[in-house]
């Protein structure tokens, strides 16, 4: 979760959370280096003489200047269209779990029609939270997800759009009422993992919360039957 002043990303639960830090970097190296290089090349123009202004074809720079920026674009489109695949690829989960917003509290659902396991999910109020707890993140029933398996993630929603945004694992999906978004997750360690709704859905849109509590897959299984 964030912390008082920090800068940087969330610490990453999931492989797909990392690859992202991962883009982030190699996209912002790229773009302080054409800055830098920009920049240099403003300084340079501003300090230099008039002594080429009777120059009136330069085919070789006329190249580069168009060849460079597309090499750059490729380089970032590269990473980011595979991403874009990995952001949507599910493969076959182990675990499935319905997610289902409401006017303001999250639903969640474990198992096939046969044997379902149902709870709503509460934001608890400060008045209420612990001492070590997170106001406005704490919850009353957290979601639990094992890690080390694949796991899919349902989302819908019964009354307004919502958003399930879980910044530690990398991943958003719209609550929609009436359609069914998935998301494929790896969880790679344990911990406790915060979100909020994403998406403005009424005067108590900023008391929604979402806890998520990674743990081994025994001990996944022994709550799910208990």
């Amino acid at each position: 979760m964030s912390f008082w002043g920090q800068l940087g990303f969330q610490d990453s639960y999931s492989g797909l959370s990392s690859e992202l830090i991962f883009f982030h970097d190699h996209a912002m190296f790229v773009l302080v280096m054409v800055s830098s290089f920009v920049g240099y090349m403003m300084v340079c123009l501003l300090k230099s003489s008039l002594s080429s202004r009777f120059i009136t074809e330069a085919q070789a720079l006329e190249a580069a200047w168009t060849m460079v920026p597309g090499l750059l674009l490729l380089i970032l489109a590269i990473p980011s269209v595979r991403l874009l695949y990995l952001l949507d690829e599910v493969g076959g989960p182990m675990v499935s779990m319905k997610v289902i917003g409401h006017q303001w509290y999250w639903e969640y659902e474990y198992g096939d029609s046969n044997d379902i396991v149902s709870f709503d999910s509460y934001m608890v109020s400060g008045s209420d939270v612990s001492n070590g707890g997170y106001r406005l993140l704490e919850v009353d029933n957290r979601c639990v997800l094992p890690y080390g398996v694949d796991s899919r993630i349902l989302v819908s929603s019964a009354d307004v759009i919502h958003a399930w945004a879980l910044p530690s694992l990398g991943v958003k999906a719209d609550a929609i009422p009436g359609r069914i978004n998935q998301l494929g997750v790896h969880l790679t360690s344990s911990g406790v993992m915060f979100g909020q709704c994403s998406e403005i859905c009424g005067v108590n849109h900023s008391f929604m919360p979402i806890s998520v509590e990674s743990v081994s897959p025994e001990v996944f299984y022994h709550w799910l039957m208990g």
